[in-house]
């Protein structure tokens, strides 16, 4: 068995951290932006956000939530970012059991 193969197919397993998916996610809008021949001031207008904060973004994944969604807008991803915590998410069992009886309520509760 090629141990390459095995390593490159845990590596789609490891849970990443907050700063890679912030990358990950600049480097997509990054794509985006430039697939549809925009630059960075014409998003940060339409966005009305500065241009700073477009570039910050771009280079390290750091960015208000509110911009965030200014210019998903501008590039027409209004919907995913709407629907993002729309669906439960759940691992076990236990987990959806949790989720329905909770369904509906207004607050959390401590768990002693």
């Amino acid at each position: 068995m090629d141990t390459n193969n095995i390593l490159s197919l845990l590596d789609e397993y490891v849970m990443e951290s907050a700063d890679d998916i912030a990358i990950k996610m600049a480097h997509d809008f990054r794509n985006r932006r430039i697939e549809k021949n925009l630059t960075r001031e014409q998003i940060a207008e339409q966005a009305q956000v500065a241009v700073s904060n477009i570039i910050r973004f771009e280079q390290k994944g750091l960015i208000s939530l509110k911009n965030l969604i200014a210019i998903a807008m501008v590039l027409n991803y209004t919907s995913e970012i709407k629907s993002i915590f729309q669906t439960p998410k759940y691992a076990t069992m236990e987990e959806l059991t949790q989720i329905r009886r909770n369904t509906g309520k207004k607050k959390a509760h401590k768990i002693v």
